[in-house]
């Protein structure tokens, strides 16, 4: 998804002459010579490679026009089976809503084209979408079937904003210790101060880790497990990727806005609380620049007045904030559009790559003092890097009596 702006649709014609095959209700055939899933471990064989000219580039190796250009033609290929599902389901239902789970729903871009399209009226994407979110069927389908509990339709959000897991109270003692025994250094802040200090600053460029409230379920972070930063500094893409998640640089970052601004920023109808589809950038913050052959000159282009969050085609993983979902994020917002005018900030997952986003108390420690996160939120403690006694870069072991 990340990739795919950055190249051409070249490989289109061959994936569907060779690789696969497209029904029209959007199930597909694949073309077993070229994989090698089935019978070994390693997902393509010698016959894929030869047929896209040359060996799969090697982790960590320089990005090549190949690589777009493959990004950009798979990513095609799935837009049209999403669509072309969708069609049939239509065809076949005539119903207005449309609810989507399972990993490829996971895929913002397709999810964004397939809402353009206005098949549905309504299009839900279950936050927790793949093999994990299983466990919520499973759970529902025995509630429902084996245990005959009456169904309650909450028409607002039964999900609770995928606000599930673990929490991290705002000061729970037991947290205090564990910090303690970390050689953590903080400062306790009454909520409206610390928003306050929070909003300037993100206003100076500093980088913010928040690990507040129940952790999120799902592979987005949504304000309660994420990383911060300004959208109006034009270096934050490059610095967040490099120094901070420790991955590609081309990679895009999640704007968070508020309800109801959102609009004002994007080209978006509904509320996205749940970073699940792409939209557009409004037309008037755009900055034109052309497509260079150098990804990292076209990666440091300026393309729009919230550059931090805006992709090469102008795109934008957007997640909205209202008050009751998150108020804490909305607050936090508020305040930062009072110091900047601006009520977007980078959104991403609290972790470094590889690594799953950080769940506990010692988990975002440690992922604080091993990272260039400036400052570490855990709860309503401000932890400040250069206060830090302890070295960066050693875990420390605890055990609580």
């Amino acid at each position: 998804m990340g990739l795919a702006p950055y190249g051409e649709p070249k490989y289109v014609d061959i994936i569907k002459k060779e690789l696969i095959h497209i029904n029209e209700d959007g199930t597909i055939n694949l073309n077993q010579k070229y994989f090698k899933y089935i019978t070994g471990s390693k997902m393509i064989n010698q016959k894929f490679c030869k047929l896209f000219d040359g060996p799969a580039r090697k982790p960590e190796s320089k990005i090549t026009k190949r690589e777009m250009d493959l990004a950009s033609s798979i990513q095609e290929i799935c837009n049209e089976c999403i669509i072309k599902m969708a069609k049939y389901v239509k065809k076949k239902t005539d119903n207005n809503n449309l609810v989507l789970a399972g990993g490829v729903a996971l895929n913002v871009v397709s999810i964004g084209k397939l809402k353009k399209e206005n098949i549905f009226k309504n299009i839900w994407v279950q936050p927790a979408s793949g093999d994990a979110g299983g466990a919520l069927g499973a759970a529902l389908w025995v509630w429902y079937k084996i245990l005959n509990k009456e169904r309650k339709i909450e028409l607002m959000d039964s999900m609770q904003s995928s606000y599930l897991g673990p929490e991290i109270k705002n000061n729970d003692e037991k947290d205090s210790q564990i910090l303690k025994k970390l050689g953590a250094i903080w400062e306790d802040l009454e909520e409206e101060n610390l928003i306050e200090k929070l909003a300037n600053l993100l206003e100076k460029g500093k980088i913010i880790a928040l690990a507040r409230g129940k952790m999120e379920w799902g592979p987005r972070a949504l304000g309660n497990r994420s990383i911060i930063g300004s959208a109006i500094d034009e270096n934050m893409q490059s610095k967040m990727n490099l120094k901070i998640k420790k991955r590609e640089s081309f990679r895009p970052f999640a704007p968070i806005v508020l309800l109801e601004d959102a609009s004002k920023y994007f080209e978006i109808e509904d509320e996205s609380p749940y970073m699940l589809m792409t939209c557009y950038v409004k037309e008037n913050l755009r900055i034109k620049n052309s497509k260079k052959q150098d990804i990292i000159e076209t990666i440091n282009q300026k393309r729009s007045t919230i550059p931090a969050v805006t992709h090469i085609d102008y795109s934008a993983r957007v997640q909205t904030v209202d008050k009751k979902r998150n108020p804490f994020i909305h607050k936090l917002l508020e305040e930062y559009k009072k110091v900047t005018g601006c009520s977007v900030l980078v959104n991403t997952s609290f972790n470094v790559r590889g690594e799953p986003i950080v769940n506990s108390v010692e988990d975002a420690y440690n992922c604080f003092m091993n990272t260039d996160i400036d400052y570490l939120v855990i709860g309503n403690r401000l932890l400040d890097k250069e206060k830090q006694t302890n070295t960066i870069n050693k875990k420390v072991k605890y055990e609580l009596d």
